[in-house]
């Protein structure tokens, strides 16, 4: 089958009902969407699905067909990184890093539809995600401060 990701077309071969993480990781190489749960509930899975965030862990392959899948090693355009990205770098978020990913993919499909979240926009967004070191606050400045710059 072939899918789209990152902005190009890749053939894979494996069964439509195999979830979209172990494709992108195993199949694709793509290793910075991260297992965490795998019952979507932690996010570290998170990526893009034509714009908006989808748990890679419980989403079959076979659903993405035909569709734009956007991983974090895609999140970055030709003139630099995103700027959630950015702003991730800027407030200090990340400690160890693992769910950074998903809490980052999130972030950004949050300020697509939401141009300037409330705090509570973003609770109720990345609350959703679990960050065992529990950076929530440097989460919602960073996000704040993404949304202060002409976000993409």
């Amino acid at each position: 089958m072939q899918l789209t990701v990152n902005g190009k077309v890749r053939e894979v071969d494996v069964p439509d009902d195999v979830p979209l993480l172990w494709v992108l990781r195993e199949e694709l190489g793509l290793t910075g969407t991260r297992f965490g749960c795998g019952r979507a509930l932690c996010g570290a899975c998170t990526v893009h699905v034509d714009g908006k965030a989808k748990r890679s862990c419980v989403t079959p392959v076979g659903a993405v067909v035909g569709h734009e899948v956007t991983t974090i090693e895609g999140l970055a355009g030709d003139d630099g990184l995103h700027v959630v990205q950015d702003a991730w770098i800027a407030e200090g978020v990340p400690q160890c890093g693992y769910c950074q990913g998903g809490q980052i993919m999130a972030a950004a499909a949050l300020l697509r539809v939401k141009r300037a979240p409330t705090d509570q926009e973003i609770d109720a967004v990345m609350g959703a995600s679990i960050c065992r070191c529990g950076t929530y606050q440097r989460i919602r400045k960073a996000i704040h401060r993404a949304a202060g710059s002409d976000a993409k």
